[in-house]
C-alpha cells in the first residue's frame, strides 16, 4: 500500500483531501455518464420500435404483396442491366485485345518494311507514311471502342429507365388505390 502524502500545513492537507474527493466524484460521474451513453442506443431503438408499432397508417401503406412483387421486378431489371453492362465490358475487352494483336502484327510488318528500304530518304518517306497510317488506325480504333462503350451504357440505361417509369406508375396506382379505400 502506498504511503499517504505528508503535508507541512493542515490547509494543504485539507485542500488535497478535497481535491481527491472531487476527483473521485468526477470519476464516478464520468463512469455513470459512460454507462448511460452505452445504454442510450439500445433504449432509443427500443423506444422507436415501440412508437412505430403503435402507429397506424391504414391508407398509406400499400399492399405488401404488390410491394414485394415490385421489389422483385426491380431486382430482375437491375440484374439485367448489370448483365448488359458486363457484356459490354467484355465486348470492349475483346475488341481491345484484337486491336493490340493487330497493332503488334502491323508493328512487325513495318519493321520489316523499314529494314528493306535502301536509301535514308526512302526509309524516312516510308516511316512518315507508316506513322500516318498508324495514327489514323489508332483514331479509328479509339472511336470504335468509344462507340462500343456508349452503346453498352445506353442499353443498360434504357432498361433501368424503363423500369423506373414502370415503378413510378406502380407507386401512383398504389397511392390512388389506397386513397380510394380511405374514402
Amino acid at each position: 500500500m502506498a504511503e499517504p502524502l505528508k503535508f507541512k500545513s493542515p490547509a494543504a492537507a485539507d485542500a488535497a483531501k478535497k481535491a481527491a474527493e472531487a476527483g473521485q466524484a468526477a470519476a464516478e460521474a464520468g463512469a455513470d455518464a459512460m454507462r448511460r451513453a452505452s445504454e442510450a442506443p439500445a433504449a432509443l431503438f427500443s423506444e422507436m420500435t415501440k412508437r412505430f408499432s403503435e402507429m397506424r397508417f391504414p391508407s398509406v401503406i400499400p399492399d405488401g404483396s404488390a410491394l414485394l412483387a415490385a421489389h422483385r421486378r426491380n431486382m430482375e431489371v437491375l440484374s439485367n442491366a448489370n448483365r448488359l453492362a458486363l457484356e459490354g465490358a467484355q465486348a470492349v475487352a475483346r475488341r481491345h485485345m484484337e486491336i493490340m494483336q493487330q497493332t503488334m502484327t502491323e508493328f512487325s510488318e513495318h519493321a520489316r518494311e523499314l529494314s528493306a528500304a535502301e536509301t535514308p530518304q526512302a526509309k524516312a518517306a516510308r516511316q512518315a507514311e507508316l506513322v500516318k497510317k498508324s495514327y489514323e488506325r489508332a483514331v479509328a480504333n479509339i472511336k470504335d471502342l468509344s462507340d462500343l462503350i456508349q452503346r453498352s451504357n445506353a442499353e443498360a440505361l434504357q432498361v433501368l429507365s424503363a423500369r423506373f417509369k414502370e415503378a413510378m406508375d406502380e407507386v401512383k396506382e398504389l397511392l390512388e388505390k389506397s386513397g380510394g379505400e380511405k374514402a
